[in-house]
């Protein structure tokens, strides 16, 4: 089983809003995660993005990579 910190689509027809996730690899984009570790808001100037450190810390320690955009996200955020 691996897993995976990815992004999960949020929000209305043409007004997304993302919520960073740890899952499964096989999992559903928008199917249930394992954890909620944060978000990403891309409708905002300059876009909002938080993420729980200490939750994607451990999240990493048990195994977890994350998907491009999450890790590019990672890089913006700090």
């Amino acid at each position: 089983m691996a897993l995976k910190i990815r992004l999960t689509r949020m929000g209305s027809k043409k007004r997304p809003f993302y919520r960073i996730v740890a899952t499964n690899s096989g999992a559903r984009r928008d199917g249930r995660p394992l954890e909620f570790l944060g978000y990403y808001n891309p409708m905002t100037n300059p876009p909002e993005i938080k993420i729980d450190q200490e939750k994607l810390d451990k999240w990493v320690a048990n195994g977890a990579t994350a998907s491009d955009t999450v890790r590019s996200l990672l890089k913006q955020a700090s």
